[in-house]
């Protein structure tokens, strides 16, 4: 079956929007701090415009609701309500940090990843995924908040380290991790486009929620 899924991905200084439409992805996407409120909305409206499609054709809209920035999960989570709720349409949940661990599958056939994104205040947030069937990575150590100088051991080896947090503390890291570690890339980010091939593996799972229940996930109550 052929899904139509909008997505949204803007909880780094990346900002990106994608559509799965007719079992091909099309994605819009620029490296653009502090500017996801003007890029988002035209972006979505561009992709829907290009597939002749409305907010109600959809059969989901799904956003990466975080950990990430406080202010650019709220700015995903604000749009996504406010779409779901107006086309009556359920919404997928997707982690900014399985998203990241997603797209060094796709673009570098990873299939161990400690993905980590920079928290700020010396801390990071990372969980580690391993491929599973159908292509898609799931997780493994679950999401959390950690000091980089003590994160713990986690439980795969002979993976590659992708995100923010790598960028910023890959010294720290790699002295904590040398012994599993493999390699790290730089500048990655978590994008839509992979938000929405995690999407629908969770559409087709069953995993949905309201628009009311479309809400990002804070693992630390302050802002970042």
């Amino acid at each position: 079956m052929s899904y139509k899924i909008l997505a949204l991905e803007t909880t780094t200084e990346a900002c990106s929007a994608a559509l799965l439409y007719q079992g091909l992805i099309q994605e819009r996407y620029e490296l653009a701090p502090r500017q996801h409120t003007h890029l988002i909305l035209p972006m979505l409206q561009s992709l829907l415009d290009t597939a002749s499609l409305k907010p109600r054709d959809l059969d989901a809209i799904a956003f990466s609701r975080g950990p990430g920035s406080f202010t650019g999960s709220r700015i995903s989570a604000s749009i996504v309500q406010a779409i779901a709720f107006a086309a009556n349409i359920p919404v997928v949940l997707v982690s900014s940090l399985q998203c990241l661990a997603q797209g060094a599958y796709r673009e570098f056939q990873a299939e161990r990843v400690l993905a980590a994104i920079d928290a700020r205040m010396n801390e990071i947030f990372w969980a580690s995924y391993q491929l599973a069937s159908e292509g898609i990575m799931l997780e493994v150590d679950t999401e959390q908040l950690s000091d980089p100088k003590h994160i713990p051991l986690i439980s795969l080896s002979h993976y590659i380290g992708v995100g923010s947090a790598w960028d910023h503390y890959h010294a720290v890291l790699n002295g904590q991790l040398k012994n599993q570690l493999q390699q790290w890339v730089a500048q990655r980010y978590p994008r839509a486009y992979d938000v929405a091939v995690l999407a629908q593996h969770a559409y087709q799972q069953g995993q949905i929620v309201s628009a009311e229940e479309a809400l990002p996930l804070y693992l630390r109550e302050k802002v970042c």
